[in-house]
């Protein structure tokens, strides 16, 4: 199944509650929300007080995509503020199984995100656990990178996996998400779609959504 999600970083932040509304009026499925903390990426964005917030005005799925040095001290505040999916690096401090198992615990889906020098094989030992694995297409840190075409053979090699044991983990791509992109992605086997300045960027937000789900649908 497919599933859009907005990334918020490329929100009007001073309308939050305003480009929610549109977001799911528009037809996104859930709200991709970026959390840096200026030492694993070199950018800082926003902590769980915030999606407290956010939480008040959507009831959209909280995509929360952890892009901190340790994730483990922080998910039950991210939980406890409403997020649904919680995703962190491979590449981060915190114990890998611990830290999957902490995020099943407090009922939300636990994901693992691999940046562009990870090999992909480094989350197979986890895939029975884990909801939704997330191959990055941009280097993290930033909004409005080119997307990275050459880390598609990781996205199938990952389908493959999945589809062989049996699975019905998700596969997500996020970076330079675009019309020009999107089948790419979804030819590889990536359902879950991230796509910032795309989307809150476009004339037609809902006709975006439609489209990139249109073209992405084709391969599922």
């Amino acid at each position: 199944m497919i599933k859009i999600s907005p990334s918020i970083l490329s929100c009007d932040y001073a309308k939050m509650g305003e480009e929610f509304e549109t977001m799911k009026r528009c037809g996104a499925d859930w709200l991709h929300i970026d959390v840096m903390d200026g030492h694993f990426v070199p950018n800082i964005t926003l902590g769980a007080p915030i999606v407290k917030c956010m939480r008040k005005y959507s009831d959209l799925v909280f995509d929360v995509h952890l892009m901190i040095s340790d994730p483990k001290k922080y998910i039950p505040d991210f939980a406890k503020a409403g997020a649904d999916v919680i995703t962190f690096h491979i590449e981060s401090d915190s114990p890998v199984e611990e830290t999957i198992d902490l995020i099943r615990s407090l009922g939300c889906v636990a994901a693992l995100a691999v940046k562009p020098g990870t090999p992909v094989e480094t989350v197979f030992p986890y895939l029975e656990k884990l909801g939704m694995v997330l191959v990055m297409t941009v280097e993290p840190g930033f909004g409005g990178q080119s997307f990275m075409e050459d880390m598609m053979p990781k996205v199938a090699a990952l389908r493959s996996e999945i589809n062989r044991r049996g699975l019905s983990t998700d596969i997500q791509v996020d970076g330079g998400i675009s019309l020009s992109t999107v089948e790419t992605a979804a030819s590889a086997g990536a359902n879950v779609l991230v796509a910032g300045s795309a989307i809150f960027g476009a004339e037609d937000p809902q006709a975006m959504i439609a489209e990139l789900r249109s073209r992405a649908a084709k391969y599922f």
